[in-house]
């Protein structure tokens, strides 16, 4: 049995265990997949283990049902974890075959993998897998160097692999449209107590024992703060606040990006949470890194103007933005044990 490491992100590929039996190499791989980004770090899955195949379930305990009432970011991130597993497989010499919503009757059940046979990963395969441990979500302002166009095209290209597209918003008046844009999204969702609730219970102070939230050094809190924060986010309205900061934010931020898809189904946004793993990775090969201004989509009213601003009829999924920046330290993970059924 594999011993359960002190802090996840040590995972080293030198102990996999290449003689083992088929289960306890895919215990291995999750290592790897519970490093996968998810909204409020809720890391809601749960994987089953039979023989050699390795069953991924949405853990609906760990929603969020303000701010995500019909669990689109719940499976967008069991799809990310879902890449990092596929990339983990492919790096230790197995194919990895995948199916699906295998069964109908269990919308719980979002996928199943098999190791399937051998294989040689390719270059491009070896990249995103060594920057699994390197990914990190950077909240903190970026520096103003540009973005190369040439990763900005590999990264169109990662989305399109999985069946998304990704639109860098262009231009100092549709940027600032978005921006406006964010903003209201966050002056919408302060108004809300219910929004506030459910925020601050998944914010913990910096010294927190546990394995999932955010930390407030995540957003630049020092130990005192990162204590009151869960009664000042309860409390108090900080729309107004929070609309002036992420819109500069968003405004001096080299890339803004749009990730979506032509349809809006639970299977679409599994697929978007693969194609944001593989952006993620792609970018944080390349030193980039990125964090979350989902607001005017998760408010149901502005996510059609989202939409408008890409000059697309699809559906927006994610809005990042994208830089060079400080490093900043990982968020906690919950042990494999722990999300084992």
């Amino acid at each position: 049995m594999l011993e359960a490491l002190s802090d996840p992100w040590e995972i080293s590929e030198a102990t996999f265990p290449a003689a083992g039996q088929p289960a306890e190499q895919l215990r291995f791989l999750l290592q790897y997949a519970i490093l996968a980004p998810s909204s409020h770090n809720t890391q809601p899955w749960l994987f089953k283990i039979r023989g050699d195949a390795l069953e991924l379930y949405a853990d609906r305990s760990r929603a969020l049902p303000v701010v995500d009432p019909a669990n689109r970011a719940l499976t967008i991130s069991c799809g990310a974890a879902l890449f990092h597993l596929r990339i983990a497989v492919r790096q230790f010499a197995y194919k990895g075959m995948v199916e699906t919503f295998p069964n109908p009757a269990n919308q719980d059940l979002l996928a199943c993998m098999y190791l399937g046979e051998r294989w040689q990963a390719t270059a491009e395969e070896h990249l995103l897998f060594q920057a699994i441990p390197k990914r990190r979500t950077n909240r903190q302002a970026f520096d103003t160097r540009q973005v190369p166009e040439s990763l900005l095209t590999a990264l169109r290209n990662a989305a399109a692999e999985e069946g998304n597209w990704f639109h860098i918003v262009q231009g100092e008046e549709t940027r600032s449209v978005l921006a406006d844009l964010i903003a209201e999204g966050d002056r919408r969702q302060w108004t809300d107590k219910r929004f506030r609730r459910e925020l601050s219970a998944w914010v913990h102070p910096n010294r927190s024992n546990r394995r999932d939230g955010m930390r407030g050094y995540s957003f630049g809190l020092g130990e005192f703060m990162s204590y009151a924060v869960f009664f000042v986010i309860r409390i108090f309205d900080l729309g107004k606040l929070s609309a002036a900061s992420d819109r500069q934010l968003a405004l001096r931020s080299p890339v803004l990006a749009v990730l979506g898809t032509e349809i809006d189904t639970a299977a679409a946004w599994l697929s978007s949470g693969q194609a944001l793993a593989r952006v993620l990775l792609r970018a944080a090969a390349e030193g980039v890194g990125a964090s979350f201004l989902n607001q005017p989509i998760e408010v149901a009213e502005l996510r059609p103007r989202v939409g408008d601003l890409t000059g697309r009829k699809d559906f927006p999924q994610l809005l990042l933005r994208m830089g060079y920046g400080p490093d900043v330290r990982t968020t906690p993970r919950r042990p494999v044990g722990d999300v084992l059924i």
